[in-house]
C-alpha cells in the first residue's frame, strides 16, 4: 500500500503493476484490489500483470493473455471471461 501511495503522490496518468496480489494475505490482497477500483475509478489508467486470471478479469476493460511470450488471447473483459479458451489455457480445462 505505501508503494502504491508513493506511487500516486506523483499524480500519474499512467501506472503500470507487476502482480500486485503476489504474496498478500487474502484480507490484505482485498483491500489492495479495492484501492486498485477507486484509482480506475478515478481515471487513472493502469497497466497490471497479473498471474490470478479471475482477480484480473476482474479489475480489467481489456486484457491480453501472454502465452510462452506471444500473445495468445486479447479483448474486452466480457469476450474474455466468456472464452472457453482462457479456463483451457490457465486450468487446462476444455
Amino acid at each position: 500500500m505505501l508503494t502504491l501511495a508513493r506511487a500516486l503522490m506523483s499524480n500519474p496518468k499512467l501506472l503500470m503493476l507487476d502482480e500486485p496480489s503476489l504474496g498478500l494475505a487474502p484480507l490484505i490482497r482485498e483491500k489492495l484490489m479495492n484501492a486498485i477500483r477507486e484509482i480506475r475509478r478515478r481515471g487513472i489508467t493502469i497497466l497490471m500483470v497479473e498471474q490470478d486470471v479471475c482477480l484480473a478479469l476482474d479489475l480489467c476493460d481489456r486484457g491480453y493473455v501472454f502465452q510462452e511470450g506471444t500473445v495468445s488471447l486479447e479483448g474486452s473483459r466480457d469476450e474474455l471471461v466468456g472464452d472457453p479458451r482462457i479456463k483451457e489455457a490457465y486450468f487446462g480445462i476444455i
